[in-house]
């Protein structure tokens, strides 16, 4: 069986083409299409195909992450999108909560104020309502003015509707009818309920959850319809899966039924990936490093476990995201973030990017503007005649050029500001780890950094360097890393009940009813996208806290019939769960139980080996020395530097930094007082001095 991942990035996108049989593994690289990424796609799919001798048509599955919906909501592009809600409640997401991003500032920006999914015009109400605590009709829905304001939000030509009724997480009732009225109302207008994106309590974030469902359903069931059209066309008959921000993968079908599962598509594969990899040469605490043309992606792995975003931090472009998500912290700083100075004429780095057109200077399409990619090439930390395996050409003296410029301004020489730009950008990323880590009580240093993505390699060291990490894991492919972890997974559907059931009087018939009413709701889930449901497996956890708190954790809840007994193991889980979250915990006092979830895991094939090319020689994959230049205790050195075709490299021989390991998809760097060794696997394992057992 034949499997291709795809992951599109700002600049490049990344295509593996995997035998799973056998492990055999091709990787291809092409540029992004921006205008509309399924092309760009289709391409690398073809000529990945082509150049292995591989027909189209036996290729079972194609996993794909997508950045589509992320820019959508980063851009502020989605579909001109109204909402029906109750009566009294038309401003509940523009008036959000009384917390603040930025608590004293009287000059924040509010996202939900100053650029609103839905505008006030386009926000309708009708009269019905729910109550509290099992959702009984306590006014019936107003059927009536619901087909009054279907006409209102045609006459305004709404492309999206969202559906956010108090109380619906209770009962989807009244929501499913306003659904069904808007349908016959509205035909061709993408719907949804805020019961079937995110049916849980929160009114303001589960109304702009679904908001932002509605806002990027168009374009991502465009796109999904686009791209299975095209893979048709070109006698492509695998089946599609996209992945979805929980780290499994979707089918089309569900993506275009609630788009929002893929706001994080595009990044959580690198998080898959890096966590295979590393696992594969036996490390199991991970930061996971993935550094692109446009952005730096970190996620933390433990023993297997990744970490996952709560109520109180997920957002995406500053708007709360109700929605399970691997927790992945992104900053602008990539291979094509620009170096400028600002208004205060303060030297940065980024977040502003050359992107794919025109690209770093070095790209030669027409960039003039200093980028990270430029700074490495005038240090010689690239090659300009083997960017991509040789398959793109640099242009040296433009990234000169472009440097000068800056240095020009700075008044500096050209390789003080080239250094200066890999300082300050190596920097930033290392404080972005270090929100994920030591801001939240981890220590990095027991951990091993996990580079990849086409620029990782290329810092990986530096970073680590500053945060004391003591070892830098390069994956045999890392520029395709995020696109290889799409084979590591499988299905993922959930679902969820808000309970506020206290541990001191736990109704066990209705939490037991609950799992029943969600693994029947799941298996029909995976029955009507045609999927084997004899195979399928289920995981529990409940959103837990103790009473008077206000945000929960997520607690595991044991399979089979809930008792008193196995209750009892839940509420010692929760105890220990805070400890760990908190430092303390108050195991004397009550619990809620707020929310459930039951996940339904359907398998899918996956990659289980590396087949990287192992056993060269020093002398083969030596190609030449080179001078680079690193700071070493405060000043710029120029070394001679070793540089060597990776592929040809020996297993278990130690090279000392500096060298410069070259392959088709990444470039990467040991510096002085660093050492790399290739192990069995074909990972690169790279040490700090002082650090090696």
């Amino acid at each position: 069986m034949k499997q291709i991942g795809v992951d599109v990035g700002g600049t490049f996108t990344d295509i593996v083409l995997c035998d799973m049989a056998t492990g055999a593994v091709a990787i291809h690289k092409v540029s992004t299409t921006p205008d509309d990424p399924s092309r760009a796609i289709l391409q690398g799919i073809t000529e990945i195909c082509r150049d292995n001798n591989v027909a189209p048509g036996d290729i079972a599955y194609v996993l794909h992450g997508t950045t589509t919906a992320t820019n959508a909501v980063l851009e502020h592009k989605g579909a001109t999108t109204g909402m029906v809600t109750n009566k009294g409640f038309r401003d509940i997401i523009h008036i959000a909560r009384h917390q603040r991003v930025e608590h004293y500032s009287i000059m924040q920006e509010l996202p939900w104020q100053n650029r609103p999914l839905v505008k006030r015009r386009h926000r309708k109400v009708v009269a019905g309502r729910l109550t509290p605590p099992r959702g009984a009709e306590l006014e019936p829905l107003d059927e009536a003015g619901v087909r009054a304001v279907a006409k209102e939000l045609k006459a305004e030509g709404v492309e999206a509707v969202a559906v956010c009724f108090l109380f619906a997480y209770l009962n989807p009732a009244h929501e499913d009818r306003a659904r069904d009225i808007l349908a016959e109302e509205l035909p061709g207008v993408f719907l949804c309920t805020s019961s079937s994106v995110s049916p849980q309590f929160r009114e303001f974030e589960r109304f702009t959850t679904t908001c932002l469902s509605a806002f990027i359903g168009p374009k991502m069931s465009s796109y999904v319809g686009r791209l299975e059209g095209a893979l048709r066309a070109a006698g492509i008959r695998a089946d599609l899966r996209i992945m979805a921000s929980n780290g499994g993968v979707a089918t089309p079908a569900m993506v275009v039924e609630k788009p929002a599962i893929t706001l994080l598509s595009g990044l959580v594969g690198g998080v898959l990936g890096g966590d295979w990899v590393g696992g594969l040469s036996g490390r199991r605490k991970l930061i996971t490093f993935d550094i692109g043309g446009t952005s730096a992606d970190i996620g933390l792995v433990v023993d297997g476990r990744f970490a996952e975003t709560d109520p109180r931090s997920t957002s995406i472009a500053g708007f709360p995201l109700l929605l399970p998500m691997i927790d992945i912290h992104t900053i602008g700083a990539g291979g094509g973030s620009i170096a400028h100075l600002d208004r205060g004429g303060a030297f940065r780095v980024g977040p502003r990017s050359a992107g794919a057109v025109p690209g770093p200077a070095a790209y030669g399409k027409g960039g003039t503007e200093p980028t990270v990619t430029d700074a490495n090439l005038v240090l010689g930390r690239l090659d300009k005649d083997d960017f991509l395996g040789g398959g793109m050409k640099l242009d040296a003296a433009a990234a000169t050029r472009a440097v000068e410029n800056l240095a020009g301004a700075l008044g500096m020489s050209t390789q003080e500001t080239a250094e200066g730009i890999l300082t300050v950008i190596n920097s930033n990323m290392a404080n972005a780890i270090r929100s994920r880590t030591v801001q939240k009580g981890v220590d990095p240093r027991g951990f091993a950094l996990v580079a990849f993505g086409g620029a990782g390699p290329l810092h990986g060291a530096e970073v680590a360097d500053i945060l004391e990490i003591p070892e830098v894991i390069v994956p045999p492919y890392p520029g395709i890393t995020s696109a290889m972890g799409l084979l590591t997974t499988d299905l993922k559907y959930e679902a969820i009940r808000t309970q506020f059931q206290l541990s001191t009087a736990i109704d066990l018939a209705r939490l037991n009813a609950d799992f029943a009413a969600m693994e029947k709701q799941l298996i029909a889930q995976f029955e009507s996208d045609h999927l084997d449901t004899s195979k399928l497996s289920f995981l529990r956890d409940g959103d837990l806290r103790y009473v008077g708190q206000g945000y929960e954790l997520k607690t595991p809840i044991p399979a089979g019939t809930l008792d008193a007994k196995a209750m009892e193991t839940v509420w010692e889980a929760f105890h220990a769960q805070h400890e760990r979250e908190y430092g303390h915990a108050f195991r004397g006092n009550t619990i809620e139980v707020v929310n459930v979830r039951l996940i339904g895991v359907g398998a899918m094939p996956k990659i289980k080996a590396l087949s990287a090319t192992l056993g060269g020689s020093m002398e083969k994959a030596k190609i030449r020395t080179g001078q680079c230049v690193f700071r070493v205790d405060g000043e710029l050195k120029t070394f001679d530097t070793g540089i060597y075709r990776r592929h040809q490299l020996p297993v278990g021989v130690p090279i000392p930094g500096p060298a410069i390991f070259l392959q088709k998809d990444s470039t990467t760097v040991v510096p002085p007082r660093w050492t790399a060794e290739q192990d069995k696997i074909g990972n690169l394992i790279l040490t700090r001095e002082g650090a090696r057992k």
